[in-house]
């Protein structure tokens, strides 16, 4: 099937030609039919098989084709998504679809001043992409007004449950009216995306073009086992002979990305960190430089597992593995996306054993293991001198001189030993170790000594 025979316009066809893409992928061409003929949709794929156009093709579409009625433009799609790379994502999709159309699209996330946003929503626009966080600050100050919203699209449905934003989404639905076509893409399914579901839609077609929680066929996927002490030399030395030049990694909190990138900056790699604590302006920027490739290592947390689209990435590698077995899947799909193959490689500590054993239960698959023969036996820290090992035999250390035992004294030589009136007034000199005891000299005899 060809993008032309979904029936989109020609403005958007040449978008797509635009951007290289020929031939829809299975998401997309399940999804875009079942949009247009206007029935809440319940889609589940794997990350990276193109669910964004899915939805956004028809919706910018649609809108052209009923423009609003009002001389104000006010928000008449609304795409929520759990992190602000995703929505950064989503919105330049939009605004690259939308522009061909005359439609205005804008992005609402926390963490930046809200005053910018604020101003943008005054213009007027037609698609609002957001996190849930913010948007309720807009709705509960009146900046935004979401009544004539006719598509509800939950972008990573999921990752959205699991970064608690539930209520977030129940409290977002009550702004908004109740004709409405809810659209919701996930790439896992679980018990509380079927809860949400029933929530929100109104009798949903349901697709699933790929089993579920299944990683894409396209990504090559291998365990490297290591002992934990020792990861950052092998991915120092994975990165150094296989000669890459992109390579996303991902660790599982703040510090061991920070860490981790001061270490392979000292190894004269080009690496830099993106997480929850830096500021979004900078990881903007950062994410900028590598993609254009003046970055040759970019660390990340999860909250980029799911926000990063960049084209023709190679490698990505878990440095440390997720506590969540789906978020694996959602790491290694920023690799083999659009069809195009990748490598992703998890270097695999002890303690971790039991975390990789969730993963591949939920793959049903067991990940190939791999070694490298060629790893260094020494591990060189920064600021460390390796000093050649020293022979581990010691010489015997000398025998200490033996103590004399003091001989025990019985309790009538203890009583013999006590000295009499007389011996008190004897003096003692010290001759070497023995004493010497001598006796005063008698006391002159005088006349008392005579009257007695």
């Amino acid at each position: 099937m060809s993008f032309p025979s979904l029936g989109l316009r020609a403005e958007l066809l040449s978008a797509i030609a635009t951007q290289g893409y020929t031939t829809p992928t299975p998401i997309q061409t399940q999804a875009i039919s079942v949009i247009f003929s206007g029935v809440d949709l319940l889609a589940g794929a794997q990350t990276g098989t193109g669910k964004t156009a899915a939805f956004a093709l028809p919706i910018v579409q649609m809108l052209s084709e009923n423009p609003p009625q009002k001389k104000r433009r006010r928000p008449r799609a609304l795409v929520l998504v759990p992190t602000r790379e995703l929505a950064a994502q989503v919105s330049e999709q939009m605004q690259n679809y939308g522009r061909r159309l005359s439609l205005r699209s804008t992005m609402i996330y926390g963490g930046v001043n809200i005053q910018a946003q604020i101003e943008r929503l005054q213009r007027g626009i037609d698609i609002v992409v957001a996190t849930p966080g913010r948007l309720l600050d807009h709705a509960a100050r009146g900046t935004i007004k979401l009544s004539e919203i006719k598509f509800l699209v939950l972008d990573e449905a999921d990752r959205m449950l699991d970064l608690g934003f539930i209520d977030d989404i129940l409290k977002v639905a009550e702004y908004l009216p109740a004709q409405r076509q809810t659209l919701l893409f996930s790439a896992t399914y679980s018990q509380s995306i079927k809860q949400l579901a029933d929530e929100l839609l109104d009798q949903p077609k349901r697709i699933e073009v790929a089993r579920r929680n299944i990683a894409a066929d396209e990504v090559s996927q291998t365990i490297y086992p290591v002992e934990r002490s020792r990861k950052r030399e092998m991915i120092s030395h994975l990165i150094r002979k296989g000669e890459w030049n992109q390579v996303l990694v991902f660790a599982r909190t703040r510090y061991s990305a920070d860490k981790l990138t001061a270490e392979l900056l000292f190894d004269g790699i080009n690496t830099a960190a993106i997480h929850s604590n830096k500021s979004q302006s900078l990881r903007t920027r950062t994410l900028k430089e590598f993609k254009q490739g003046e970055l040759r290592v970019l660390v990340a947390t999860d909250v980029a597992a799911r926000g990063l689209d960049i084209a023709h990435l190679p490698h990505v590698v878990n440095y440390e593995l997720p506590d969540v077995p789906e978020d694996y899947v959602h790491r290694i799909g920023r690799t083999g996306r659009a069809g195009e193959a990748g490598i992703a490689l998890s270097l695999v500590c002890p303690a971790e054993q039991q975390k990789l054993q969730a993963i591949e239960k939920l793959l049903k698959v067991a990940i190939p293991r791999d070694t490298i023969a060629e790893f260094p036996q020494i591990a060189v820290k920064r600021g460390m001198v390796v000093k050649p090992r020293k022979s581990s035999i010691r010489p015997a250390k000398p025998k200490k001189a033996a103590v004399k035992l003091k001989t025990a004294v019985s309790k009538s030589e203890k009583t013999a030993a006590k000295p009499t009136k007389i011996q008190k007034s004897t003096k003692s000199r010290t001759v070497g170790r023995k004493k010497a005891v001598t006796a005063r000299p008698a006391p002159k005899a005088g006349r008392r000594g005579n009257r007695s």
